[in-house]
């Protein structure tokens, strides 16, 4: 086996684990979020089936595989369609991340595949960014899994080229959004206070961002030179020859993954991480010990000393570029930006082409160490692909990019297989954080507000912890909070689901009733508003009112009605009733056990369940092992067929002396007195 043969293990055990998260997180959503009398109605957006054109024409045109339901005979609903697909998801990941036989590449591209349908029909809720990164690291995860169903011994086992794809998306991810953060001439970023907002704006805050907030201004601004700086300057050691600067780069990109509420994507990017290790360090993680020493003492000093050499160089360009100074009288340490927007620009022109070189060199030493893989056909479509999004960050030299790749990325960029990634790359909340609050009145003059159960609302109400939970709609409404409620249509399908009061809507607010002030009757009106919120000295927030966000409305308010019919959510045909056949049935009671449980709890117990069921087959293993005897050494054959010819003949000895000890004792007898008497 290869030297990352446990990373990848790792690597696809945690892919397994992500995919049931994901699955398990929107499965709980469906009905509030694409229900028949959802927010997002998936039955006005899912794919017709055209009995006319080809099986491979339809997908190609609208990869899903909604609309194979009708052809498989499957008697379903719009939505009882996706809770299948997602049902069928974390079932198949549950069993991946439990057997290994499971984490298999066939496997693997149905996750994929299956995620991929929901996503081409999840309209605004599934368009974040780490959905698309699930769908490429994904599509990676099926080259990297082997094909142990197949029993094919030529394709057993992947060799590590496929592997480096994984840490060339990490390269893409990191590298690209914090490029992004300095192109974007976000002044947040440039004059280095990013961080002082944004704990306090990031979609869902978690506790500790209070305690952050709190923290002096001199040393938070540090922190943003800290978090440009291991975005930008630490990635290409990814790609080092030298082992000790990948695994410093490892666990430097580690303290940066849980830094917020983002659901899934810390999981995902630590699961990109292992393609930074090798099997002696994951070895040295579950108590193995090491490898024996192969480097001599010259060449472990002069390894050490390069290391030390680049950080070197890494700490004193900080300091340049950014003049950090200690202020030895207040003891702090003052920073500031020494280059302009100018001279980062043509630096990114400078430096896009070689970043991209830099991963065909290492590229390039995979591909020679793994010639006698012979594989090369496997992997090497995928990776020109990624050099259009990669180079989009710089607008020069994407210009520049082939043709022919240009092509190659049109032709699969509906199936997502390859993305640009700017996480945060324009701070805000500057001058505080937006918030839209929902109120509702029976009457128009007393009005109650509707509190969420993961976005801000109550101001002595800490953030809480909901990862790897994804609230799509929590985070959809701190989205909203930027931009208009008429440009959003979703935020008229909430308003106008609230005002008819209904019940899947509202478990994603509450799923506690009681904690949901219309449970008894929904609102006759309701409103939005926009206020803007602080971490507070006291309390967890304080906030002020800012405007109306969304005008008082009933249901037949012309107003709504034609906001309903501008965004194409207004019924033209009739609801059909839900199919009665087994399936759906089975479906419906499976609905019925989960629905009242908040979806941050469905997955803790998933998670609790997979810890139990690994700590049980820990425990059988230790217990059964312990009780198995020790084999016997293997004996030569020579020797083992000598002490079987002298077994033999020592057996036939004895028995020959037997048959001549009886006769003897037969002799005596009729010689004695007795036997002649």
């Amino acid at each position: 086996m290869g030297v990352t043969r446990l990373t990848r293990h790792m690597f696809l055990w945690s892919m397994a684990i992500i995919y049931m998260f994901a699955f398990a997180s929107l499965y709980v959503q469906i009905p509030g979020l694409y229900g028949n009398e959802g927010v997002l109605p998936v039955r006005l957006v899912e794919p017709r089936v055209n009995g006319s054109r080809p099986v491979l024409e339809q997908i190609h045109a609208h990869p899903s595989l909604l609309w194979l339901g009708p052809r498989l005979g499957l008697d379903l609903d719009a939505q009882q369609a996706m809770e299948l697909l997602c049902l069928a998801g974390a079932l198949l990941a549950l069993g991946a991340a439990l057997l290994e036989p499971l984490r298999d590449s066939l496997v693997f591209f149905c996750l994929w595949a299956l995620y991929l349908s929901l996503c081409q029909v999840g309209q605004d809720f599934l368009r974040f960014q780490w959905d698309s990164l699930l769908l490429e690291a994904g599509f990676l995860t099926v080259l990297v899994a082997p094909l142990n169903l197949l029993r094919c011994a030529t394709f057993r086992h992947h060799d590590a080229v496929t592997f480096w794809l994984a840490r060339w998306l990490l390269f893409r991810l990191t590298f690209g959004s914090g490029v992004a953060k300095l192109a974007s001439h976000c002044p947040s970023w440039w004059g280095l206070t990013a961080v002082n907002h944004m704990f306090e704006a990031q979609g869902i805050p978690l506790p500790w961002s209070w305690f952050i907030q709190q923290l002096p201004d001199w040393y938070l601004k540090l922190g943003t030179v800290g978090l440009l700086v291991t975005e930008i300057a630490v990635p290409p050691l990814y790609f080092a020859p030298i082992r000790s600067l990948r695994l410093a780069a490892f666990y430097i990109q580690v303290c940066l993954m849980f830094l917020g509420n983002y659901g899934f994507l810390p999981l995902l990017s630590l699961a990109l991480t292992f393609s930074l290790l090798d099997d002696d360090h994951i070895s040295y993680w579950l108590g193995h010990g090491k490898k024996k020493r192969t480097k001599t003492w010259p060449q472990t000093i002069m390894s050490l000393l390069v290391v030390l050499a680049v950080f070197a160089v890494i700490i004193y360009g900080t300091k340049v570029l950014f003049t950090l100074e200690i202020d030895w009288d207040a003891r702090t340490i003052t920073s500031k930006t020494a280059f302009t927007q100018q001279q980062f620009g043509n630096l990114l022109k400078l430096v896009t082409g070689p970043t991209i070189w830099v991963g065909v060199l290492s590229l390039t030493w995979e591909v020679v160490i793994a010639l006698f893989y012979k594989i090369l056909s496997d992997w090497s479509w995928c990776f020109p692909h990624p050099q259009v999004p990669y180079s989009s960050m710089e607008q020069v030299y994407s210009s520049k990019i082939l043709p022919e790749v240009r092509q190659a990325y049109s032709l699969v960029e509906r199936y997502r297989l390859v993305s640009a990634y700017s996480l945060d790359s324009r701070m805000t909340g500057v001058a505080g954080r937006s918030e839209v609050i929902l109120e509702g009145s029976m009457d128009k003059n007393t009005w109650t507000e509707i509190e969420f159960m993961y976005k801000p609302g109550n101001v002595g109400v800490a953030p809480p912890v909901v990862a790897p939970h994804q609230p799509r709609l929590d985070w959809q409404m701190s989205q909203a909070a930027q931009g208009l409620a008429k440009q959003s249509s979703w935020f008229t399908g909430l308003v106008h689901c609230l005002l008819q009061g209904n019940k899947d809507v509202v478990r994603l607010i509450q799923t506690d009733s009681a904690q949901y002030p219309f449970s008894q009757a929904p609102p006759v009106y309701l409103r939005a508003s926009l206020y803007r919120y602080w971490s507070g000295p006291n309390e967890w927030w304080r906030r002020d009112y800012a405007e109306e966000f969304y005008p008082a409305v009933q249901l037949g308010d012309p107003a709504l009605e034609a906001m309903l019919n501008q965004h194409g959510l207004k019924e033209k045909f009739p609801i059909q009733p839900s199919p009665d056949s087994p399936l759906a049935q089975v479906l419906r009671q499976v609905r019925g056990h989960v629905q009242t449980l908040p979806g941050h709890l469905v997955l803790w117990s998933l998670l609790a369940t997979v810890a139990t069921i690994w700590l049980l087959k820990t425990l059988l293993s230790g217990v059964l092992g312990g009780r198995k005897a020790k084999p016997t050494p293997a004996e030569p054959k020579a020797k083992k067929a000598k002490d079987q010819s002298a077994e033999k003949s020592a057996s036939a000895s004895s028995l020959k002396a037997g048959r001549e000890n009886s006769e003897e004792s037969r002799r005596d007898a009729d010689k004695s007195p007795k036997k002649r008497k």
